[in-house]
């Protein structure tokens, strides 16, 4: 993150004698980004964090994809599929390139440890609550909440009740567009958002154990993803303090400050993240256009380089009226294909003061593959109903 947050307990200088009660010496932990060339924490554990008692295979059972193929646009119910089990070991494939592995999951179980050390994660709670812990201390997360999770931090997902989560796991990092900060990283003020806005662990977790597994997604040969299962010496929750730059953060939908004009605003005044390959936008509660002959919906587009997923989680969305799309939807528009309101859409939509709508949009850079979950869960007439 760009900027730089001290939890627990620390000495005054880095790399230096900091001891435990007993009189040995805190292990410390650095963990960075890019070698060591950008954004780092250190860590005080009070065990070593490389004592490992075991390493065996974890089967990740990936589900293979496929093109979009005829090309056409798509609207898939993830709501219709099975509920139950954890966050990690129970998230659904939706759609994934070389870039964004997009996942959805319904559960109510405590996942295991876990680390991906393939790039960052982005939860986001579509509904219910829960307690993320990680390395450097616990978040509590709930409905409108996006989690970044930066890569190969281990942490668990306990939910409070049924929770369904969007999420979004990168082949780099996930950050506020650089648009948004100053060259040192600061939030400049025409950011949608600002560092008063996110939330990120306030205290020290430390948890007791002895041969604690942890499972880890990590890269295998050429890009593929494959999984090992840890068992730890002792429990790595156990850092008494740490300070850095990098670590998990909470930012929610609901302190998203729109920009809005007196013409239609593009999906880029929206935009809330960036990750390698694919950029993530919050479309919230808005005022919308005030030219007087201005249409507030959206124009007809061609995103030529881009696929534009879109996720309906609150409100009424104007444009998709009469399509299908309802809350907890899916809809992804191609590149190949124009794509924009249902017909009607724009008439109806003159003269309107505000839009209730919400929704997560994924805009990638490279063709998104349908996985089976997908497909099981796609409405097969959406693609026609422009020409009902």
């Amino acid at each position: 993150m760009p900027f730089y947050r001290q939890v627990g307990e620390i000495p005054p200088k880095r790399h230096t004698q900091f001891r435990q009660p007993d009189g040995s010496l805190y292990a410390e932990e650095l963990m960075g980004e890019e070698g060591f060339s950008s954004d780092s924490s250190l860590l005080y554990h009070r065990h070593l964090p490389t004592a490992i008692r075991a390493s065996q295979p974890w089967d990740l059972a990936e589900v293979t994809t496929t093109p979009n193929h005829p090309l056409k646009p798509r609207h898939f119910q993830p709501h219709k599929l099975a509920a139950g089990g954890d966050a990690v070991r129970d998230r659904h494939l939706l759609l994934s390139n070389p870039d964004v592995r997009i996942n959805y999951a319904a559960v109510t179980n405590a996942s295991p440890l876990y680390r991906n050390a393939t790039g960052d994660e982005c939860l986001y709670v579509e509904s219910g609550s829960a307690t993320v812990e990680t390395t450097f201390g616990a978040l509590d997360i709930s409905k409108g909440d996006y989690l970044v999770i930066p890569m190969s931090i281990i942490y668990r997902v306990v939910p409070h009740e049924e929770l369904r989560l969007l999420i979004i796991e990168a082949s780099g990092h996930i950050g506020p567009p650089n648009r948004y900060l100053s060259k040192r990283g600061q939030f400049l003020e025409h950011s949608p958002y600002c560092e008063r806005d996110l939330r990120s662990p306030s205290e020290p977790l430390l948890v007791d154990g002895e041969d604690v597994e942890v499972y880890v997604r990590h890269r295998g040969a050429a890009g593929a993803h494959v999984g090992t299962k840890f068992t730890f010496a002792n429990h790595p929750f156990d850092v008494v303090g740490w300070d850095g730059c990098m670590y998990p953060w909470v930012f929610s939908i609901y302190d998203f400050e729109p920009i809005t004009g007196r013409i239609h605003q593009p999906p880029p005044a929206h935009q809330t993240f960036a990750g390698p390959g694919f950029v993530v936008c919050s479309f919230v509660p808005r005022k919308v256009d005030y030219h007087p002959d201005a249409v507030p919906v959206p124009y007809n587009h061609h995103n030529v380089d881009s696929e534009e997923l879109m996720f309906y989680v609150g409100g009424d969305y104007e444009a998709r009226k009469g399509s299908g799309i309802r809350l907890g939807s899916m809809s992804l528009h191609p590149g190949g294909f124009t794509h924009g309101p249902q017909p009607g859409a724009a008439e109806a939509s003159l003269g309107a003061e505000k839009f209730d709508e919400m929704a997560v949009m994924i805009d990638t850079f490279r063709p998104l593959q349908l996985a089976q979950p997908a497909q099981e869960c796609e409405d097969p007439d959406y693609a026609w109903t422009w020409a009902q």
